[in-house]
């Protein structure tokens, strides 16, 4: 009886912890969505705040089967919440031996979404802060390399483009000296319209997407860990329902 407890009293704060954490998800989500002023990218994909209330709503809902079925004893959300966790680690087993399996496909993929995202930059402030840490954490400049941003229309090296920024590169693409004491914004003006020999100072002209590949390969060890811990994190969760219903069904049938 006492491990009966223990296990429904585990589960009840694991989805509670999950739960909770959703509810501040979608409460980022909506006050991101809000706060735009012009909501142009809508797409799940390329708007962060629409990813977040989307995750934040499945989690939302999946884990309160959990905290009340849990807490009630209630067989059929429990059943419910067993079986949305028995598909979802099946869906991302399968997700990783695909991925492994069509690396290539998922690799242009993956450069296609980001070329999308540079498309759509200065469109959504989200979408524009990701981008910007991306570039100054791997310290690179658009998909595969600095021209990249061509394809944008504020930086769209072309004649007729009156915008101040054509042919020059965002902010986050410049080379910070650490003698700098005072940041110059417009480092990548007209970066575009120059050789590669005379650019390399001012800004970096590598892609990013190479660069978040090998940096994937060099922490191989840390991204594995951290997939093996939420995967080992869902079938504890699932052990923990399937006990606790095992033990509400048997109840049921002893009355």
């Amino acid at each position: 009886m006492a491990t009966c407890q223990a296990t429904k009293y585990i589960l009840f704060i694991c989805c509670y912890i999950f739960w909770v954490a959703s509810g501040v998800m979608i409460a980022v989500g909506i006050y991101a969505k809000v706060a735009k002023e012009n909501d142009v990218v809508d797409t799940l994909a390329t708007d962060p705040a629409l990813l977040l209330l989307t995750l934040g709503s499945l989690t939302f809902i999946i884990t309160f089967l959990g905290c009340f079925g849990a807490l009630r004893d209630i067989a059929t959300l429990l059943k419910m919440f067993l079986g949305i966790l028995m598909v979802i680690l099946f869906l991302q087993m399968a997700a990783a031996v695909l991925g492994f399996v069509f690396s290539d496909l998922v690799l242009r993929r993956t450069e296609l979404l980001m070329n999308k995202a540079i498309v759509l930059y200065r469109e959504d402030m989200d979408l524009e802060n990701v981008i910007d840490f991306v570039q100054k954490k791997f310290l690179c400049c658009g998909v595969n390399n600095y021209l990249d941003w061509s394809k944008n229309a504020y930086f769209n090296c072309s004649e007729n483009n009156p915008s101040l920024e054509a042919c020059g590169v965002p902010f986050s693409c410049c080379v910070r000296h650490p003698t700098e004491t005072v940041f110059n914004s417009m480092c990548g003006y007209k970066s575009q319209g120059k050789t590669e020999s005379l650019v390399m100072e001012r800004i970096y002209i590598h892609g990013c997407l190479n660069k978040m590949v090998l940096w994937g390969k060099q922490n191989l060890l840390l991204v594995g860990g951290i997939s093996i811990g939420l995967l080992c994190l869902e079938i504890c969760m699932i052990t923990l329902a399937a006990a606790q219903l095992s033990h509400i069904q048997k109840n049921e049938k002893k009355k």
